[in-house]
């Protein structure tokens, strides 16, 4: 995997559970399929949607073997490096590659929200721990920590492997400014559901994606509307979809996300706790978004 491969959609994948919660690795597998058939361009796992904080060490290198082996040479199986240690996300980076991922999408250390130094040492040592081209992640709305688009421009200066940047700041503003600063030197990720299209018009080539999970032929089909510059029809897509589009973007997107996934056929409601399943008015609210969605189902 290269600069040039990382474009078009890429779901941040769910994970799927048994009734005991330990991890059902067979769906997983036809879930992954049945995305790419759809004309993802690859997966990326165990990310927040994903759960990955609930995940052992041992079951995120399962995950990952069954992900790279689910794209089936169609796309591409990118590992989600993300704890609250240091010396724990190397030690994931480097297992990463062989179970056969070949891309990294790195986060910032989870709970401790450093300095600029000490997140830029610790992104800093993921990457030159592998080989494999990486995207950093910027949530600062999950994660505490914001990285400018100054301080992406630092990295991608120093480490020729970062590749790509998913921005999740949920301003639109910040892919112009890394644009002006790096040119075409990253490729720039929409990291949440509900700005894909203004995103795009903002320079953006490739989504890091959530509904997909549930809907990945609208998702692929507003994505390349967009980037061909069809506006009434990415549009009017759009206007259909931001109902759902919009659950990625909540406290309890993961429980929202899954719904949907059960009500097309495609998955569970199924989490870990501290996560649990979404009941009473909520439950009820999402049942009707979704119900009114599929009614008018383009």
């Amino acid at each position: 995997m290269n600069r040039s491969d990382w474009h078009g959609v890429i779901p941040a994948a769910t994970t799927p559970f048994h009734h005991d919660l330990s991890i059902d690795f067979e769906f997983l597998s036809t879930h992954v399929a049945w995305m790419m058939d759809a004309g993802c361009r690859g997966v990326v796992a165990p990310g927040s949607l994903g759960e990955g904080a609930t995940l052992s060490h041992d079951e995120k290198i399962q995950l990952w073997r069954t992900c790279a082996k689910a794209v089936a040479g169609r796309g591409h199986a990118v590992a989600a490096i993300a704890s609250a240690s240091t010396a724990e996300a190397v030690r994931l980076a480097r297992e990463a590659k062989d179970a056969g991922c070949v891309g990294l999408m790195v986060l910032p250390p989870y709970v401790y929200k450093g300095t600029w130094r000490e997140t830029r040492a610790h992104f800093a040592a993921v990457l030159r721990a592998t080989d494999l081209s990486c995207m950093l992640y910027n949530n600062p709305i999950a994660y505490g920590t914001d990285v400018s688009p100054e301080q992406v421009a630092e990295l991608a200066g120093e480490f020729g492997n970062l590749h790509a940047v998913k921005e999740s700041s949920a301003d639109v503003r910040r892919i112009t400014a890394i644009k002006a600063l790096l040119g075409d030197r990253l490729a720039i990720f929409v990291g949440v559901d509900d700005l894909i299209v203004e995103g795009i018009a903002a320079g953006a080539t490739g989504w890091i994606a959530g509904l997909v999970n549930a809907m990945p032929k609208e998702s692929v089909r507003l994505f390349e509307l967009a980037m061909r510059g069809e506006k009434e029809k990415a549009a009017e897509l759009y206007r259909w979809f931001l109902p759902l589009l919009r659950m990625d973007v909540v406290n309890d997107f993961v429980q929202l996300i899954k719904l949907v996934q059960e009500r097309v056929g495609m998955g569970s409601t199924r989490v870990r706790p501290p996560r649990l399943e979404l009941t009473g008015e909520a439950l009820a609210n999402a049942e009707r978004a979704i119900a009114e969605a599929l009614r008018t189902r383009r």
